[in-house]
């Protein structure tokens, strides 16, 4: 297994980091994604840990807390080895206030997450997305006080646009509260949306980048093929989620069986594979829901993608250009090192 550091601090977690949404079945959607019992999950988490994987990821929303719970008895005394990264912010009960980044509403899941985890902090603690009623001051300064209480380590966020993230960091800074060190999005060959603002962003500011949903919700699993019937029993099925430009998708799939094929590798190894190859990505979140699923993730580890793979795998899946990211390719290019451009009366090299 290899390691990285998380965003700007001194702690290092796996490439891959295991996602308890599987873990449990209770509440809506996670009927769907979820359904692992104890049993199965004391097995994926001890064969993770036997990989070399120390970070785990989960949510107090995930089947409605059972996540969590089994989480903390497959870690059982292991927990110490291990960094644990939860959330807050989506719905847990029918009150007013049981929704939300209000300083109440933190302080009772912090420590209803931490009774479910059976430990006594969490590394990461995560927003959960951007709460438009609650001013960011006042999560900012809930999330400090549950680091100086000891229940947190660092702190967060996920599913924020680029300008939230960033006013967040100013208000940290201006108010000397906690900073968010990571970001948890969605990031895949087949989205690379977040690539026009917040990877900017992201190396910027030194914040860590944790991938969800790497294989776009099962679709880059190689189960998927252009013209072929829906596979039997993937999540993707029953629930057509993060959404996705079909046609384009297919083209990627296409590159990646042939790069697949290449590293005698699967087509879900290149998905991760590839992520792992960017420069702004920390740690890439995997949700198996088998030992041999598991077995194939952690596979990508050792695949290498070479320069030919990346140039093909990004010609496929690279974004259309917008505004203002074509005009940087104008404006200011003679001012990056080693380029060239041609004024009519000057040219400019910049070396």
């Amino acid at each position: 297994m290899q390691y990285q550091q998380l965003g700007n601090t001194g702690v290092f977690v796996s490439r891959l980091c295991i996602g308890a949404m599987t873990f449990g079945g209770s509440g809506g959607i996670f009927e769907v994604i979820g359904g692992l019992p104890q049993h199965d999950v004391d097995t994926l988490v001890e064969n993770s840990l036997d990989a070399g994987i120390n970070f785990f990821d989960t949510a107090n929303v995930y089947s409605l807390g059972e996540s969590e719970t089994m989480l903390g008895k497959a870690l059982g005394p292991k927990r110490k080895d291990v960094v644990i990264a939860s959330k807050v912010f989506a719905r847990m009960g029918p009150g007013a206030n049981q929704v939300g980044l209000s300083r109440l509403h933190i302080l009772q899941e912090i420590d209803a997450s931490l009774l479910r985890l059976n430990t006594d902090y969490i590394d990461l603690y995560q927003i959960h997305g951007f709460d438009p009623l609650t001013p960011l001051e006042e999560t900012l300064s809930a999330l400090t006080q549950v680091v100086r209480d000891g229940k947190v380590r660092y702190i967060g966020c996920s599913n924020l646009a680029a300008w939230q993230i960033m006013k967040a960091l100013g208000i940290s800074a201006l108010e000397n509260f906690e900073k968010f060190v990571t970001l948890q999005a969605y990031y895949s060959l087949a989205g690379r949306d977040l690539e026009r603002e917040i990877v900017p962003l992201l190396l910027d500011q030194k914040v860590g980048l944790l991938v969800w949903s790497p294989l776009a919700g099962g679709l880059l699993s190689g189960k998927f093929r252009r013209g072929e019937s829906t596979a039997d029993g993937a999540r993707r099925a029953k629930f057509s989620f993060p959404p996705v430009n079909l046609e384009k998708t297919y083209n990627i799939i296409d590159v990646m069986q042939t790069v697949a094929q290449r590293h005698n590798a699967t087509v879900a190894q290149v998905a991760l594979a590839w992520l792992l190859h960017q420069s702004s990505v920390t740690s890439v979140i995997i949700g198996a829901r088998n030992t041999v699923q598991l077995k194939d993730n952690l596979g990508a580890v050792d695949v290498k993608l070479d320069d030919d793979d990346l140039t093909k795998l990004d010609a496929v899946s690279r974004l259309e250009p917008e505004y203002p990211g074509w005009m940087f390719g104008v404006q200011g290019s003679d001012r990056r090192p080693g380029q060239v451009r041609d004024w009519g009366r000057f040219t400019v090299s910049t070396k």
